[in-house]
């Protein structure tokens, strides 16, 4: 056991100290600052302190009615003008940034009408511009009502054994299920080719009957390929403290920032689901780099297995007219459709707890089941330098009890 923390720690340091693995675990922080510096750029040059003017034809606006967060927070001054020239000449001056016209029919027909020279106001005021006519519509209502249309309607989303619920704050978690999905992916199409290489290096690697007096093929296997899933962790863990860093900053820069519920099922879910699933990767790519010896080879072939983790993308439709249906629960419990399966489904929809057991149970033992394999092949190819395994010779090394 001694010999397989060595490895894995070795193998850790190895791929920490690449280039590459600096280069883009620093590239992606860095462009999600950028995104941010552009974004707070052009919000705060399309945002002035300028009052909007407007022109009320239809008179709801006469009691000039502001909301209670007006005096709290940074919200838009508005000023009335008696007519269309008025509010023009005020804007050629600079006086107001815009203004807004509502015509006589506004309550039949909802005719808003902005003028603005070149920049656009920017979301806040169209915001604001929405809070202000809303305040003034509801206030000749009863009190009892003008919360309910000024503030409108907040509906909660319960599934039929109480399980779960659904409302605004949550429908982030519609998105977190894509976002984790894609980033599965990614890890997938990216260190497969790192696991490939290191069991085709190891298998080429001129010493590696001395190493094999030391080591067993399990830990050999085993212990590099927790180095490089404790690498890939390592780089998940900066990129996510970096995205929870950016989003806290946002939500205290930006006033149109919105108010978002993470949904910490799913998020456990979806830790559960990634470290098997990580491992079925794993060893998949560990017994491809065995039988077949070289890594351009091993390549191609891996591409095709990656199709197999991919097949929920073609069948986005059904998650969402269909959740439920025979082909989305048999992809439930195939054993490399598994976690995106879950993922989407628990995003989107509910699902019964013992389909979400089961499928784990699928994916762990089906992870483990293939770093067997890998290890039982890899005592027979061990010494055949370049050379790959027929799937005769695979399957006397599987069927062997050395």
């Amino acid at each position: 056991m001694h010999n397989f923390w060595l490895l894995m720690k070795a193998e850790y340091w190895k791929m920490v100290k690449r280039r590459g693995f600096l280069v883009s675990t620093i590239s992606i922080p860095l462009l999600l600052v950028a995104i941010m510096a552009i974004t707070f750029v052009v919000s705060t040059r399309n945002n002035t302190e300028l009052p909007v003017g407007y022109v009320d034809h239809s008179g709801i606006l006469a009691g000039e009615y502001y909301p209670a967060e007006a005096a709290t927070e940074e919200f838009t001054t508005f000023q009335a003008f008696a007519d269309e020239s008025a509010a023009q000449a005020a804007l050629a001056d600079g006086d107001i940034q815009a203004f807004f016209v509502l015509s006589a029919e506004y309550l039949t027909d909802n005719s808003i009408h902005l003028y603005y020279w070149d920049e656009d106001p920017g979301s806040s005021v169209y915001r604001d511009i929405n809070d202000f006519l809303r305040i003034n519509v509801a206030a000749d209502q009863p009190a009892e009502l003008q919360p309910l249309l000024v503030d409108g309607f907040d509906v909660v989303v319960r599934a039929a054994d109480g399980s779960r619920e659904f409302n605004r704050e949550v429908a982030f978690s519609f998105l977190i299920p894509l976002i984790v999905a894609i980033f599965f992916l990614f890890v997938v199409m990216g260190y497969s080719g790192y696991l490939l290489q290191v069991v085709t290096d190891e298998k080429e690697n001129q010493t590696i009957e001395i190493m094999m007096t030391t080591v067993t093929p399990t830990q050999l296997i085993g212990g590099k390929t927790l180095g490089l899933l404790l690498m890939s962790l390592t780089q998940i863990l900066i990129w996510l403290l970096t995205a929870v860093m950016i989003a806290m900053i946002a939500a205290a820069a930006f006033v149109d920032f919105p108010h978002l519920t993470m949904p910490w099922d799913l998020l456990l879910i979806a830790i559960l689901f990634f470290l098997p699933a990580y491992a079925l990767v794993a060893g998949m790519m560990a017994a491809v780099g065995v039988v077949i010896g070289e890594l351009q080879h091993a390549q191609q072939v891996a591409g095709l297995l990656n199709l197999l983790f991919v097949i929920p993308f073609f069948l986005m439709g059904l998650f969402f007219g269909a959740p439920h249906s025979p082909i989305i629960t048999v992809l439930t419990f195939f054993p490399t459709t598994a976690f995106l399966t879950v993922i989407l489904r628990w995003g989107m929809s509910t699902m019964p707890l013992w389909q979400l057991v089961v499928s784990w149970l699928i994916v762990m033992v089906t992870a483990v089941f293939f770093f067997w394999v890998a290890a039982k092949v890899f005592r027979l190819g061990m010494l055949r330098y370049g050379k790959s395994l027929s799937l005769r010779e695979s399957w006397a090394a599987i069927r062997s009890r050395h």
